[in-house]
């Protein structure tokens, strides 16, 4: 085991990226044996590291809570919680589940690697870890943490400009975040999967992120729109779907964005897609769109019940627009008081 600045190679070191970083990383180093806390406490600052040592699993829950570490570098035998209870509990939050964990073990067997990986550990290192070895492998997790951050953070900014629209009409406040909480209701009432339910929730928040591209003189028209006018609102799906095509996080939100106003009939734009052509999510959030608009106060109209809706909808289906059974779904979540306020 080397020591001090002794067989350190400073290529590896996150740090020397040609692009930089605005702060160090940090590393949450968790063992109960302060020895090994505090060489690779050395070896991790000697690299610019910011470094966080604590000595149980209930410390490094709270350190992961509170300070947000870059990557947990976590001892699997340790007393009370062990490492792998500790990662199992890291990987289950939301808040907490990027978050990249390498377990390390006095024991390389194969019992605690496949134990590491049912835990959702992103490596494993055996003690006593090669310096340079510890190394690499902190630097790469950090590396994906950082670009998973960007990510995220991309889909946040596009998360507040969709919510500035509600800024700039003025009449469809909170309506972003209704439709994400209707859109994720239907979706867990067809028992959708966790994907499918992330991407209604972003779908809802997004759906009409193009409209930031549309002019003021045509969205706050309180009378109705001419048809050059309506063909330019419809731009809003395209010009939607382009700003989302360059994020890999809303890969999944893209066919809402672009197909929310498709009707099955072919009557609906873009592209005028029939019946199944239309993406599902993107039919659940055409759906609650309706219902919202039909129940909420815009510039143009007085909001109406919830049955006013209902009827509307049914109506939509004997048309050809809408499919009965997901309608119907829909309908049942109303009728029984399971739709979030």
């Amino acid at each position: 085991m080397q020591h001090g600045s002794t067989g350190f190679k400073t290529a590896t070191s996150p740090l020397s990226d040609a692009g930089g970083h605005l702060r160090p990383p940090t590393v949450l180093v968790v063992d109960d044996d302060e020895a090994i806390r505090l060489l690779f406490g050395r070896w991790l600052a000697f690299q610019g590291y910011t470094v966080i040592a604590v000595a149980n699993g209930a410390a490094a829950l709270e350190a992961v809570r509170t300070q947000r570490p870059d990557v947990v570098l976590l001892d699997i035998a340790m007393p009370g919680l062990n490492g792998v209870e500790v990662c199992q509990r890291i990987k289950r939050e939301e808040a907490s589940r990027l978050t990249p964990v390498i377990l390390v073990s006095a024991v390389d067997g194969v019992e605690d690697r496949i134990a590491a990986v049912a835990a959702g550990a992103d490596d494993f290192l055996s003690k006593p870890p090669d310096v340079n070895e510890l190394l690499t492998r902190v630097g790469a997790v950090v590396r994906v943490k950082r670009y998973t951050d960007d990510l995220d953070s991309a889909a946040s900014i596009i998360t507040t400009l969709a919510t500035m629209i509600e800024a700039r009409d003025g009449h469809s406040e909170g309506h972003c975040y209704r439709m994400a909480n209707y859109a994720t209701a239907l979706g867990r009432r067809l028992n959708l999967d966790a994907d499918d339910l992330q991407a209604l929730r972003r779908g809802g928040m997004l759906h009409d992120i193009g409209m930031l591209a549309i002019p003021e003189s045509v969205i706050l028209k309180s009378g109705p729109l001419d048809p050059g006018e309506f063909d330019v609102v419809k731009t809003h799906t395209t010009v939607g779907d382009s700003l989302c095509a360059n994020l890999r996080s809303l890969q999944a939100v893209r066919p809402i964005v672009r197909h929310h106003h498709e009707r099955r009939d072919g009557s609906g734009y873009p592209d005028r897609l029939h019946g199944s052509e239309i993406p599902l999510l993107a039919q659940i959030i055409s759906i609650v769109d309706v219902y919202d608009a039909v129940t909420t106060r815009r510039a143009y109209q007085t909001p109406q019940s919830a049955d006013d809706a209902i009827g509307i909808l049914r109506s939509q289906v004997e048309k050809g627009w809408r499919d009965h059974a997901l309608v119907e779904e829909f309908v049942t979540l109303i009728t029984e008081g399971r739709l979030p306020s």
